[in-house]
């Protein structure tokens, strides 16, 4: 599972590097903004796609002693920072596209740059689907984070073709500049979600609800524990933890409790076979979950006591 992620990363940096140097030599000759934009927006394509290799495989290193949880969160980091990256590559575009509709330049090579934008669109396409696999394999969010990027281009690059096409037909080099814009625009609105999963996974989100639901039906269905609360979950890269009270009678044994607890958490790592659980339950005899709400409103009152 681990080598498919590298792969894949390995595979987009090359195909950023690709395009990159298409596009970028097209884009120069032909004077088209629609086209240098595609390129500097691959160009941060590939410095993205290193990066990410380098998040894959420090997100996979065993806990120590220092990250005694691992450094999972690096892959939100990372999503972070791609997404902060579309945004700056999405105004670098919008800036050339104003421009361009103000000076009012003619392109050039237009027949050439319809076939490179094609070639670039068809390339792109595989690369979507073959990352579109590899996230839906492993649930990775850095590969899922370039799996939506690449997508963006993919539409971008159509847009760039249909540019192409209409100022070949029409000579409306304006249009060229529009269709920048339009590509901005929708580049601002792909990068506020991407930017939005990698924030939650920092700020230690809850899973999604359904998930949630799952594993509060498997403790309600377990009849030996009297209830539960303090449920806690969150996701870090390829790690899943959970933090759960369990109220059992007081009548019975520590072995029957502990058991007990070891069914459950298994039950729960069933729900994702292909995820690394980390759960903790704590066993209670009888229910303290509003000592814990009276221990934590005191806290910070006798903190500022002292």
């Amino acid at each position: 599972m681990q080598n498919l992620q590298k792969r894949a990363t390995l595979v987009s940096s090359t195909v950023a590097t690709i395009l990159v140097l298409f596009k970028l030599i097209m884009g120069i000759l032909s004077g088209s903004v629609a086209i240098l934009a595609s390129a500097i927006d691959s160009l941060l394509d590939l410095c993205v796609s290193l990066f990410n290799y380098f998040a894959l495989y420090t997100a996979q290193l065993p806990p120590s002693e220092t990250f005694n949880y691992g450094k999972g969160k690096i892959e939100a980091l990372a999503c972070v920072i791609e997404g902060s990256m579309i945004v700056i590559s999405a105004f670098f575009i919008l800036y050339q596209s104003i421009k361009k509709i103000y000076l009012g330049e003619e392109l050039e090579y237009i027949g050439e740059s319809i076939i490179v934008m094609l070639i670039c669109l068809l390339i792109t396409l595989a690369l979507v689907y073959y990352l579109r696999i590899v996230a839906k394999k492993t649930n990775n969010l850095v590969i899922k984070a370039d799996s939506l990027h690449y997508q963006t281009d993919l539409l971008s690059n159509g847009a760039v073709l249909l540019a192409l096409g209409i100022v070949h037909f029409s000579g409306w080099a304006v249009i060229d500049g529009i269709f920048g814009i339009v590509i901005a625009c929708y580049i601002f609105y792909s990068a506020f979600s991407l930017l939005k999963d990698g924030v939650s996974m920092l700020f230690d989100r809850a899973m999604d609800a359904k998930m949630v639901a799952a594993i509060r039906k498997i403790l309600s269905e377990h009849k030996e524990i009297i209830s539960f609360h303090g449920l806690k979950t969150r996701q870090s890269g390829e790690y899943y933890f959970i933090e759960i009270h369990l109220v059992f009678p007081s009548t019975i044994s520590l072995l029957q409790a502990h058991d007990t607890a070891h069914r459950i958490e298994d039950e729960i790592q069933n729900l994702r076979a292909d995820v690394r659980w980390e759960i903790m339950t704590h066993l209670d005899p009888y229910d303290d979950a509003n000592e814990d709400d009276m221990r934590k409103q005191k806290a910070p009152h006798n903190a500022g006591a002292a």
